[in-house]
């Protein structure tokens, strides 16, 4: 039953919210940014009200479970710097993306590149979306319902990384059936990395604390390294309220569902 809900909630992260972007790529939807603002809301709340807490509900020292935290967030950042994972979430604005493929992906050159810049997405976003996977089979393994919010707040940041991928891959010269078809084929690297978790750690679960601990920074790390950036980028008072709003909305949907699904922070 695990195994089932790992996979469907996988497959809904990736394949859905590739779709999602695909659509709203096409759609020309200006819209898509604010998924930015709810995913941090969703993030930030997953983090601190349901991955932590169940973490240390588990009798684990709280000071190696936030070493682990720590060990998370700074090991994401030397990826980033090794431009391993270089997802962006940046300048969302698919009605003018859309026409001129002027994208600004954390120091991609202007023009076709080659394809290059697009290799390099699609292999960044696979080892993300494996990431996510994980983290999803963790957040299963140890609670059910904490499997649930978990799922919910990765969809949630993943629509707006899809369009952002997007971008990139048109723009080193895919057209739009090849990009859409490398970023669902990329996204399947999640259902790889949660099917593979699961049977690292269904026989091992005194490292789900651990491994929970480090889907907290993963998390935490695209949330206030990634994604709250980019919504400094727009100050106005009307974006900065959009922003707050969606944020609050976000968290008020992990707090809503951790009412909704029955509780039980047991295995």
């Amino acid at each position: 039953m695990t195994l089932f809900a790992i996979i469907i909630a996988t497959l809904l992260g990736g394949i859905a919210s590739c779709a999602v972007a695909a659509f709203a790529l096409y759609a020309k939807l200006t819209s898509v940014e604010r998924w930015v603002a709810f995913a941090v809301g969703a993030m930030l709340a997953v983090v601190f009200l349901d991955i932590l807490p169940h973490a240390l509900a588990d009798g684990v020292d709280p000071a190696a479970l936030m070493g682990w935290v720590l060990g998370g967030v700074l090991f994401f950042f030397f990826l980033e710097k090794l431009v391993i994972w270089r997802h962006s979430h940046g300048d969302l604005q698919p009605a003018e993306e859309g026409k001129s493929h002027h994208v600004h992906h954390h120091g991609h050159h202007h023009g076709n590149d080659g394809g290059r810049s697009g290799l390099m997405v699609l292999v960044g976003d696979s080892l993300h979306n494996a990431t996510d996977g994980v983290v999803i089979a963790a957040a299963f393994l140890a609670d059910f319902n904490l499997g649930v919010v978990t799922s919910l707040a990765i969809i949630a940041h993943e629509v707006p990384q899809e369009v952002s991928d997007f971008f990139v891959l048109l723009h080193s010269g895919y057209s739009r059936k090849k990009a859409f078809l490398y970023n669902m084929i990329s996204s399947l690297a999640m259902v790889v990395g949660g099917v593979i978790a699961y049977f690292s750690l269904a026989s091992a679960q005194t490292y789900v604390s651990p491994v929970l601990a480090f889907a907290a920074a993963s998390m935490l790390y695209v949330a206030v390294a990634d994604l709250i950036p980019t919504l400094h980028r727009k100050f106005s008072i009307n974006d900065t309220l959009q922003q707050m709003l969606m944020i609050g909305l976000g968290v008020t949907t992990v707090v809503a569902m951790n009412l909704l699904l029955p509780s039980g922070h047991g295995h």
